[in-house]
């Protein structure tokens, strides 16, 4: 029942490590050095999960005021008002697009003159 393996007598038995003589005081304090670590990151979580909730809900509020809001725009139109913001939206977008066609043509002759040049 023993095997001969590169010299050395070897028993049939149990495989791997032996476990050795580990110090009772030490395994202790290992396991509640662990469990300090374990309770330091479960308090961790807690505290992302609580901000994360917290920012959801602040998300959330903003929403239903900008929904309310659009809701109010909407009544005021149906009523054949035209609400301040919806006017001062929709002149600053005319300017907008009138000065974002003057850039473009400005940009578009500044590139053709350079490429005439060379």
């Amino acid at each position: 029942p023993f095997q001969v393996v590169g010299g050395k007598v070897k028993k049939p038995g149990k495989r791997g490590r032996k476990p050795a003589k580990i110090d009772l005081k030490a395994k202790l304090e290992r396991s509640r050095q662990s469990a300090r670590e374990c309770r330091a990151r479960k308090k961790l979580r807690y505290q992302y999960l609580e901000e994360l909730v917290s920012s959801r809900e602040r998300a959330i509020c903003a929403l239903r005021e900008e929904l309310e809001m659009y809701k109010q725009w909407c009544m005021a139109m149906d009523q054949g008002k035209i609400p301040s913001e919806i006017k001062a939206l929709l002149t600053g977008e005319e300017q907008g697009k009138t000065q974002q066609s003057s850039t473009k043509l400005a940009k578009a002759g500044k590139t053709e003159a350079n490429s005439s040049n060379l």
